[in-house]
């Protein structure tokens, strides 16, 4: 089979679910990822034949995708914050929005010249994706990252390695407060939470919710703020002084965490996504 032809199985498989264009996109990373063919010599080699057991992998892959599973799963790998990051069903795909997270902490840091070494905590680190990106942009950061699963974890210290990069992992509850003693005092909180309400998932893309960890994305309906009143009230013992918190929230939500932050904490601030969506809060100060 030629690239070309591939490309219109692509299409026919895939047309019932996705536009035109993410069509085009995802056939692009499969034959990059795949064959090592970059997008602009696509159309250049349109008609070079496909090996056999080249074209056994990308079916295999073409199916996948054909049932829902984001490409990102399908591929093993993704990027986040300029850096490879592998990926499996343990963890949530990083999204562009954590991203903007990152660099909002990013920016901050380095614009006050910080010199001396940092203490930072990522709350439910997954994928290590911001763990590892804020240790990479601080270096003299000492960086610890806690989550519950085993298998999030196990993925997440593949990233680190894959990355060289040093990151303190350990599985930890956070929601059980007893074990927090066990952690240090921190100048930087980092959480991207679960935040979804049990009952948006009725709503939510099927590539979602049959593939993306619901431990990881879910909470219960009458306490949608769990994690913000846990991490909130954990800044109250392992927050410096002059400590910030920095956060992930529902856009629908953000005034609802805000003001669980501000019963703590004088200073607090909301700040929007490329989108336009208010996701991003810093806290600071504690009353």
């Amino acid at each position: 089979m030629t690239i070309a032809a591939l490309k219109q199985t692509f299409i026919t498989s895939l047309q019932h679910i996705y536009s035109p264009n993410e069509i085009a996109i995802l056939f692009e990373m499969v034959l990059k990822n795949t064959l090592a063919i970059k997008r602009v010599e696509i159309n250049q080699q349109k008609e070079k034949l496909i090996a056999e057991p080249d074209l056994s992998i990308i079916n295999s892959q073409l199916a996948k995708i054909a049932q829902h599973t984001p490409i990102q799963y399908v591929l093993g790998e993704t990027w986040f914050y300029h850096l490879p990051f592998k990926v499996t069903e343990a963890v949530l795909i990083p999204r562009p929005e954590t991203e903007e997270l990152v660099e909002w902490i990013v920016t901050n840091y380095k614009q006050q010249s910080v010199n001396q070494p940092l203490q930072i905590l990522d709350i439910g680190t997954g994928s290590g994706c911001m763990a590892i990106s804020l240790q990479k942009q601080l270096p003299l950061a000492t960086v610890y990252a806690i989550d519950v699963s085993d298998e999030a974890l196990l993925v997440a210290k593949e990233n680190a390695a894959l990355n060289n990069c040093a990151v303190i992992f350990e599985k930890l509850d956070f929601l059980h407060t007893e074990l927090w003693s066990k952690l240090p005092l921190f100048d930087i909180i980092v959480s991207n939470p679960p935040y979804i309400p049990a009952n948006e998932k009725e709503t939510m893309p099927k590539n979602v919710t049959d593939f993306e960890p619901g431990l990881a994305l879910f909470v219960p309906n009458n306490h949608a703020q769990l994690f913000y009143e846990k991490i909130a009230q954990f800044g109250t013992t392992n927050l410096k002084k002059d400590g910030i918190i920095y956060v992930e929230a529902h856009e629908n939500f953000s005034a609802a965490t805000a003001n669980v932050l501000l019963k703590l904490y004088k200073e607090v601030e909301v700040k929007k996504d490329i989108s336009g969506k208010d996701r991003m809060i810093k806290a600071t100060q504690l009353r």
